[in-house]
Parts: C-alpha cells; sequence; structure tokens
C-alpha cells in the first residue's frame, strides 16, 4: 500500500531534523539548545507539511516566520526560530540534502538594543561616599573620576582629554572636548570640587617626581603621564564592584544614570541633551530610561483630562 500524499515529503524534514539532532548530541550540546532546536524545527517541519526540503525558498521560510508573528511570539522568539532553521539548513548542505541555504537570505528580526541597568542614586551616592577601596592605587585622582563621570556625564574620551587649563575653578565649570572637537561647558558640583581640591596636591607630588611628563593634564597615572580610556574603564569596574556595583558597570554607565537621573529629577531634555553634547535629541531619549509608573506619574500630574 502506498503512503498517503505527502506522507514521504513529511518525513523527509522529520527525518533529516532527527539526523540533525544525533549531530547535535556527537558534538556535546546542552539539552537545552537541543531542545529548543527540536521545538523550533518540529514547527518549521508541520508548517512545510508536503513541501520538498529542496523546493523550501527563501519566501517560504518568510513565511513561516510571518506565521509565528500572527501567533503572537517576539521578535526574539522569531530570530531564535531562524537562527535554528539557519543551522539546520547548514548542515543540510553539508550532508549533501539541499545545494544552498535559503535562511541566509532572509533578514533576521531588529532587536531592540537593550540598556544596561542604571545603578540608582542610592546606590551611587554608596559609593562615592564611602571610602575608596584598597585596590585604588590613586585614591585621590580616582574619587576625582567618578565624581567627574557620574557628575558631569561626560564621555570617558572627553574625561581623559581635560587639561588643568579647562578647569573654571571659580565658576564651577569645565570645557570638555567632545566627538568631531566640538566643545561644550558643563558644569561640576560641590563634591567634584572638593575631589578636585584634595587631588592636586597629590597630582603635583607625582609630577615633581616625574619631572613633570605631562603638565597639562588634568588626570595622570603615578608615572605622571596623561591617563588612558583603558586605565578609567578598569578604575571605574574596580571601585563600582568593591562598592557593590555589578561587574558590568564602567564609564558609559555613570553617564547614562546622569542622563536618566537628571530627567526622573524633572530636568528638561534638552537640557541634558546640552549637558551630554548630543547632536540629536533622538540619542538622549535612548539614553534616558523613563520607567513605566514614572510616565503614569507625568501623564497624571500634566495631562488635563488625566485628572
Amino acid at each position: 500500500m502506498s503512503a498517503p500524499p505527502g506522507d514521504s515529503a513529511q518525513s523527509e524534514v522529520r527525518v533529516a531534523l532527527e539526523g540533525f539532532v544525533r549531530t547535535l548530541r556527537q558534538r556535546n550540546a546542552s539539552a537545552h539548545t537541543i531542545k529548543a532546536y527540536r521545538t523550533d524545527l518540529a514547527e518549521f517541519a508541520v508548517f512545510a507539511g508536503p513541501e520538498e526540503l529542496k523546493a523550501v525558498d527563501h519566501l517560504f521560510i518568510r513565511a513561516f516566520l510571518a506565521q509565528l508573528y500572527e501567533r503572537g511570539l517576539g521578535k526574539a522568539s522569531v530570530a531564535r526560530a531562524l537562527s535554528s532553521l539557519r543551522s539546520f539548513f547548514k548542515w543540510m548542505g553539508r550532508e549533501g540534502m539541499i545545494e544552498a541555504n535559503p535562511a541566509l537570505l532572509v533578514a533576521a528580526p531588529k532587536l531592540p538594543k537593550k540598556l544596561p541597568r542604571v545603578p540608582t542614586m542610592e546606590e551611587m551616592n554608596s559609593v562615592l561616599d564611602a571610602k575608596m577601596p584598597e585596590e585604588a592605587a590613586f585614591a585621590e585622582r580616582d574619587r576625582l573620576i567618578l565624581e567627574l563621570l557620574y557628575g558631569c556625564g561626560i564621555r570617558n574620551s572627553e574625561l581623559t582629554g581635560i587639561n588643568m587649563d579647562d578647569i573654571r575653578l571659580r565658576q564651577g565649570l569645565i570645557l570638555v572636548r567632545g566627538k568631531g572637537k566640538k566643545e561644550r561647558i558643563v558644569p561640576f558640583g560641590d563634591s567634584a570640587q572638593i575631589a578636585l581640591r584634595e587631588y592636586r596636591p597629590r597630582r603635583a607630588e607625582v609630577l615633581e617626581r616625574h619631572h613633570h611628563t605631562d603638565e597639562s593634564a588634568l588626570l595622570v597615572n603615578l608615572r605622571g603621564s596623561r591617563i588612558t580610556t583603558r586605565s578609567v574603564g578598569r578604575i571605574v569596574k574596580t571601585v563600582a564592584v568593591a562598592g557593590g556595583l555589578p561587574r558590568e558597570v564602567h564609564p558609559h554607565t555613570l553617564r547614562h544614570a546622569f542622563g536618566t537621573q537628571m530627567l526622573e529629577e524633572g530636568a528638561d531634555l534638552r537640557a541634558i541633551q546640552e549637558l551630554l553634547g548630543h547632536e540629536r535629541l533622538s540619542t538622549t531619549q535612548r539614553y534616558t530610561q523613563l520607567t513605566t509608573k514614572q510616565v503614569l506619574e507625568v501623564y497624571d500630574k500634566t495631562h488635563p483630562r488625566a485628572k
């Protein structure tokens, strides 16, 4: 008795799927990985029905992904399904089952960029108010680094580029050179002023000991040379982790925290844009993340129909 129409084609996909899974096991893939592949590819086998593998093209795969969207799956799940298909078809190509990988012609869904978690004001104050950790080789300088990054929202490269002549101490302002050599003036608060006051005599000692290697630079290393962005990154991570913050913290995290917390405290978005040195307001909006609760609070307080 001959098989019903479509059974041979459907079994072709399933036989290939089982062969792919066996290969994954032979390569010692994790059980979680195998389960994810099997789930995604079993759905594709059902969707393909009687379609022969050699007839599956990129348009067919797009139709499968569209069906996943219709069922309510998110972009991350659809992207994972496409990744599974790419691996599956790549394996079939190596096994000589197909001539080309049609999944490579399908663009993956664009996933939203995830911003790192921003330390809270309480967390940042806890780190900055504490004594510098023992790992800090130049404690006064390291405190000033954190005070300027968090207190001014400047970039790592802008920080290392600051010269002594750029400090307007009486006005509490710093001349900063941003991207494209664009200059802007940013204010710095009392905490940064105190940190600067404590750092300057220690800086002078280092420069004198090393015969003023770089007198122009505000921030120097223990050899008297201008500090590098890589060193700043290492210092921020060391101090942050010692203060209980996650290891993912880096100089850009403090800049992000500056913008987010200024917005939370009621600062105008365009003022934050100016302070951060963003050319486009849309960039500032991406840096600042409002929680749903904050959005609702603003709406309730400001919209006439919400009251």
